[in-house]
């Protein structure tokens, strides 16, 4: 993988600590910070979460492109708000570091009724970062997911395991990804904040 390839976090799911891993990539790389939309939580944004959790002077973070204002689907809080979302409102933010973008739920959140959250991360040519957590469930939206990226012919560049995963999931879940995907596993913080974010350190 290219050292200075933007990366894309998506997850299984919703809910499944993308924002938590966006700041430990972030922070781990120095990298700048995109969240493209924004579905709700306008006042306690993905964007303002991974701000108070990383410590770098040099780390931007870049304004989403929209801001919607109800915590659902794009597609859904555009229409409440009668914005029409375009692939073409999404253009890589200017800057000369490194790009962590943060995605909306999983790969087939739809931003509008016919663009998808993978249709963005083809035209932004991320690799990604897919996030799994334990659930009932998750196996299946795992291996949906790898299945999915890869006749999509996307790199998964890092499949990251967030908190503790039971290990007969894992075996089956880890054995679905290529030889080139690294495996990062983030513990259960029992807190989060700056120092936890900076004491961890991907393998």
């Amino acid at each position: 993988m290219n050292k200075e390839e933007n990366l894309f976090i998506t997850g299984i799911g919703t809910g499944v600590g993308k924002t938590v891993v966006s700041a430990v990539f972030v922070q781990h790389f120095q990298a700048d910070y995109w969240k493209p939309i924004q579905s709700g939580d306008l006042d306690d944004s993905d964007t303002q979460k991974v701000q108070q959790l990383v410590d770098g002077a040099g780390i931007q973070f870049h304004p989403e492109r929209h801001r919607l204002q109800l915590a659902a689907s794009p597609h859904k809080s555009a229409i409440q708000e009668n914005i029409q979302i375009q692939k073409q409102d999404f253009n890589l933010p200017v800057t000369a570091n490194r790009l962590i973008i943060e995605g909306a739920g999983g790969l087939l959140v739809p931003i509008s009724d016919d663009f998808f959250m993978i249709d963005l991360i083809i035209d932004l040519e991320a690799a990604v970062v897919l996030v799994v957590r334990d659930y009932l469930g998750c196996i299946n939206h795992s291996l949906l997911s790898i299945a999915f990226l890869r006749q999509k012919k996307i790199a998964i560049a890092y499949l990251v395991i967030n908190g503790t995963m039971d290990v007969d999931s894992e075996r089956v879940i880890l054995k679905a990804v290529d030889s080139a995907t690294q495996i990062v596993r983030i513990p259960e913080f029992s807190e989060l904040n700056k120092t936890i974010i900076q004491t961890y350190k991907l393998a």
